[in-house]
């Protein structure tokens, strides 16, 4: 009796496991098929190498710790900003010694253009005073003429002695020779100019000269103005070159690393700090069939292994995945039956997740 009994009870237990095994057959809830429908991945944080820029010294100010969190613009390092500052103070004091001189030749040019205006314009009063001059000299020579034929006429007519005449021969001479004399020193003053009569409207060439030699100081001024300006991006260099000497977190995240330590002498660009950010992806691989179902900007939903939280992200690569996690089983020389595909996700920010968590994707 005992016997039939566990004979009943094995056939059962026997039928049990083939329907089970015909239903597991049919649903797809094998261990082949939930790999194929259930994608796993880890969650991986980007880490940046962070060095400072184009600048080296010595470190004097380590500002973080290991595991320490920062937030976008926290001091990282600073390297010693001695030399630099002194190199500052230096361009800074011989801008200011550029700045003195080009006051100084551009008040001197003032001055000097200054002088010219007056000098011109006690020119043209001295050419006005020497044309009456010239005039008055003319005019002395017309008296004169007429004093001398009148004294001829009168000597011819045995009315007065000859000595009157002679007197008014050499008023004649005289006033002849004044005109001359005064013509003389108009032309001095006119320099080679042709009189139009019009004072103001001369351009005297000695006036000419001078203008021009002050306003030639312009020149030096610009020379000056250069030489300033390649100073101030020389200035401008030091500064950039100063801000980079204090190494900044460029995102929020964790000290990761710190790889340089207080005292030690940095080199331009060597990595000093190893930060771990907040943007988290994941990878799968999926099979062809359902790759075409997806495209990269598309949303998808995890969930974590631990805790079954449900995490969104978005696709932002889909590529051919590496040989190894291709699918094969028996095409010749090893060549894929299925291809793989890599999927990288980025989950939202401030999804209560970190670095490290295991996600799994249900394709189902």
């Amino acid at each position: 009796m005992g016997k039939n009994k566990a004979a009943r009870g094995g056939m059962v237990f026997i039928a049990l496991l083939i329907i089970s095994g015909i239903i597991l057959m049919y649903r797809g809830n094998d261990a082949v098929f939930l790999g194929a429908e259930i994608k796993e991945g880890i969650l991986t944080a980007e880490q940046i190498k962070l060095s400072f820029d184009s600048v080296g010294g010595r470190l004097i100010n380590e500002a973080v710790r290991e595991g320490q969190e920062v937030q976008t613009g926290d001091v990282i390092m600073e390297l010693d900003p001695t030399d630099t500052n002194l190199s500052i103070d230096k361009l800074n004091a011989q801008i200011a010694q550029l700045d003195a001189q080009i006051k100084s030749t551009s008040g001197s040019m003032n001055v000097n253009l200054f002088k010219v205006d007056n000098d011109e314009q006690q020119s043209f009063r001295q050419i006005d005073s020497q044309r009456a001059l010239v005039a008055s000299a003319q005019a002395t020579l017309r008296n004169a003429e007429l004093d001398y034929r009148r004294n001829f006429d009168l000597v011819k007519a045995g009315a007065i002695a000859q000595s009157q005449l002679d007197d008014a021969t050499m008023a004649l001479n005289v006033a002849r020779a004044n005109v001359e004399t005064q013509q003389q020193l108009l032309e001095s003053l006119l320099a080679g100019v042709r009189d139009n009569g019009r004072t103001d409207s001369l351009n005297l060439p000695t006036i000419a000269q001078e203008r021009a030699t002050a306003e030639n100081m312009q020149n030096d001024i610009d020379a000056l103005e250069q030489q300033k300006k390649y100073l101030e991006v020389q200035l401008r260099e030091l500064e950039v070159a100063k801000n980079r000497l204090t190494l900044r977190a460029p995102e929020d995240g964790k000290i990761i690393s710190v790889l340089q330590k207080q005292g030690e002498m940095i080199s331009p660009s060597v990595p000093v700090v190893l930060l771990e950010t907040k943007r988290i992806y994941y990878d799968i691989y999926i099979s062809e069939e359902q790759a075409v179902k997806l495209h990269e900007g598309d949303e998808i939903i995890c969930k974590t292994v631990a805790g079954d939280k449900k995490i969104r992200g978005t696709i932002r690569l889909m590529t051919q995945a590496p040989g190894f996690a291709d699918l094969k089983q028996s095409r010749e020389k090893g060549q894929a039956d299925l291809s793989a595909f890599q999927v990288r996700i980025y989950i939202d920010e401030n999804s209560g997740v970190m670095a490290g968590q295991t996600v799994s994707v249900d394709f189902d």
